[in-house]
């Protein structure tokens, strides 16, 4: 009779890695069901950069998710007598690029963008 090149220690370990796979590969596979149709969370949002040139301020935003988002840049002058800029909130719709920009008379201090709803 011939043996097995698999000794009992080895088949129990393949065996194990097996039934780990299996049950990870289910585990994905549930979680992407789109049947799903619990709440997702909000932490899908465009991804956005702002930066300042001067008196000017702009920025980028990039939504990939397939849920359109709104986005709105905010502009903080140096100046007392240079109002602050709030400008309008923006659609971004799913993989759609949108760039912001606003101003001061002269200095910014600090730009930045909101996720209104």
């Amino acid at each position: 009779m011939r043996r097995s090149r698999w000794s009992r220690p080895a088949a129990a370990v393949a065996l194990i890695a097996t039934a780990c796979a299996v049950a990870v590969a289910a585990e994905h596979i549930a979680a992407a069901d789109p049947s799903d149709s619990r709440p997702r969370p909000r932490d899908e949002r465009a991804a956005c950069n702002a930066w300042v040139r001067g008196s000017h301020a702009t920025a980028t935003c990039f939504n990939p998710y397939p849920e359109a988002d709104r986005v709105q840049l905010h502009v903080e002058c140096e100046r007392w007598w240079d109002p602050d800029m709030d400008g309008a909130p923006v659609e971004v719709g799913p993989a759609q690029y949108v760039q912001l920009s606003q101003r001061c008379w002269k200095e910014i201090r600090e730009a930045w963008v909101s996720h209104p709803r």
